[in-house]
């Protein structure tokens, strides 16, 4: 198995011990699950850019990469709901567009057709990653200023009340537009499929 190959893999272990520490009541489990997200998404960058630049690119890539990414942001939006960072209308409408798109390239790769990822999707993605880590940071200094380290009372509130839900906003956006997007460009594939 080649590196890149092995970084889908550990990106899809980091998800799993992502969601067990945040699943515990340990200290500090919000600071850890940054840590391991943050770990997972250096090492999503990572293996594409590896498996393009050195010529790696595999069958086990091309159908693993794309579903630890998959795997490792519905864990993250699904985790975050009990904490209060968005209702669970945001990640239904999230996973939803995974799940569209993949049935959309699934059926495209019925007919020989291969449906590369676009660049506002990619953006999707990135602001999706940020969304995420910005919910798991404000959960990490909630955890420090119960340890008495700081007080951060009034950013906190800030934080939750504005800064979250303009991320929400954009994230949301780029995720069903960029779906739309998608959808509207192949539509013809559908079209033309018997049903």
């Amino acid at each position: 198995m080649n590196l890149p190959n092995q970084l889908t893999v550990a990106r899809l272990l980091l998800t799993g011990c992502f969601v067990a520490v945040l699943s515990t009541p340990l200290p500090f489990a919000a600071t850890i699950a940054l840590a391991l997200f943050s770990l997972a998404s250096i090492s999503d960058y990572l293996d594409g850019e590896i498996a393009r630049r050195r010529q790696l690119i595999t069958d086990f890539g091309k159908l693993m990469d794309p579903l630890a990414d998959k795997v490792m942001m519905a864990a993250a939006f699904i985790m975050l709901v009990p904490h209060g960072a968005f209702p669970a209308w945001v990640p239904i409408a999230m996973i939803s567009r995974e799940f569209l798109i993949t049935g959309l390239r699934s059926l495209a790769a019925g007919k020989g057709v291969v449906l590369p990822a676009d660049n506002l999707g990619k953006h999707k993605t990135i602001w999706q990653i940020i969304m995420v880590l910005y919910f798991l940071l404000l959960l990490s200094l909630r955890e420090g200023q119960a340890a008495g380290w700081f007080s951060m009372e009034h950013i906190d509130r800030y934080a939750w009340t504005y800064g979250g839900p303009v991320l929400i906003a954009v994230a949301l956006w780029l995720t069903l537009f960029s779906g739309i997007g998608y959808v509207r460009r192949n539509w013809s594939l559908i079209t033309s499929h018997s049903l």
